[in-house]
């Protein structure tokens, strides 16, 4: 059975370089698999300057985007970035892309928010130009909407013959676009839709994922993190679910039971043994191995438990 793999967010907000590197430094004492960082026009630092310093005060953690937004940058642009960060990191990087969700960024900087066939089509092309950049050699490419002649993208990264590539989302498009192309895979709500955060939901998306991937299915790592809400460490779990069901349906109008909630793969609620116990649920049913906890002392404890 495949191990797992914990992330955990690094550089919430506008820190200094003293305390990023202090949490950096302890996430990879404790265990932490990949640090990553997340890509909003929000308060917060840029993610490539994040896990640049990151890497320059560790040794054996992974970097992670967690996700770039290709809306935001050139392929070939940001390749440079990418391969440039995992040649200095010692080849610990890892990709991952989006197509955008939040349209208030787009707004606010006069960005087309096109729909979802239109992003997901772009992420698809960005996906392309980026192993072309990765690869030996020049290459051409010519899509709907990146067109590149003769271009050998430098440096090469040490991984080869590229970092692993995290795609994911809620959508059957995206999905089934990381199952063609992507190392690991990550499963998300949609945003706006808190029935497609329950298990059977999950099901779902999972097939989507496998009906793609074919015969490679096999070989991929699946994601889950806590987009329902910040892991609560409690010995009142169904006390605590009762009450993010009642602010899930005060914010959407949706109702879901409590048990809905807990069996969530984005839900992470419980004592440290309930816990540790969820990501056993999450393997064995859904083959989640790659989970991300945004809190190190939870972390910290449940690793200790399963490790």
């Amino acid at each position: 059975m495949r191990p797992f793999r914990f992330l955990a967010p690094i550089g919430d907000g506008v820190v200094d370089a003293r305390t990023l590197v202090a949490d950096a430094r302890r996430a990879e004492d404790i265990g932490i698999d990949v640090l990553v960082r997340s890509d909003h026009l929000l308060e917060q630092h840029g993610p490539l300057t994040v896990l640049a310093t990151v890497a320059a005060a560790t040794e054996r953690v992974r970097l992670g985007t967690f996700v770039l937004n290709v809306d935001l940058r050139h392929p070939a642009v940001v390749a440079q970035e990418l391969a440039s960060l995992d040649v200095l990191s010692g080849g610990r990087l890892e990709v991952a892309m989006g197509a955008g969700w939040n349209q208030p960024e787009y707004a606010a900087i006069g960005l087309p928010f096109d729909p979802v066939p239109t992003r997901v089509a772009r992420l698809a092309e960005a996906v392309t130009v980026l192993k072309g950049c990765f690869a030996d050699g020049p290459f051409s490419y010519a899509g709907q909407h990146y067109r590149i002649t003769d271009h050998d993208g430098y440096p090469k990264p040490v991984q080869r013959p590229h970092p692993p590539l995290f795609l994911g989302g809620g959508g059957r498009r995206t999905l089934r676009l990381a199952g063609r192309e992507a190392d690991i895979v990550g499963l998300a709500p949609r945003p706006g839709d808190p029935r497609s955060m329950t298990a059977a939901a999950t099901e779902e998306k999972i097939g989507w994922v496998r009906e793609a991937a074919g015969e490679r299915f096999d070989v991929l790592e699946l994601n889950a993190y806590p987009s329902g809400g910040p892991v609560v460490v409690t010995d009142d779990a169904r006390g605590e679910a009762a009450r993010r069901a009642d602010l899930i349906r005060r914010q959407s109008g949706v109702e879901l039971t409590v048990d809905e909630v807990l069996e969530s793969p984005h839900v992470f609620i419980g004592s440290i043994d309930g816990l540790a116990e969820k990501c056993r649920e999450l393997r064995e049913r859904f083959g989640i191995t790659s989970i991300m906890l945004d809190d190190y002392d939870a972390a910290a404890a449940v690793i200790e438990r399963l490790r």
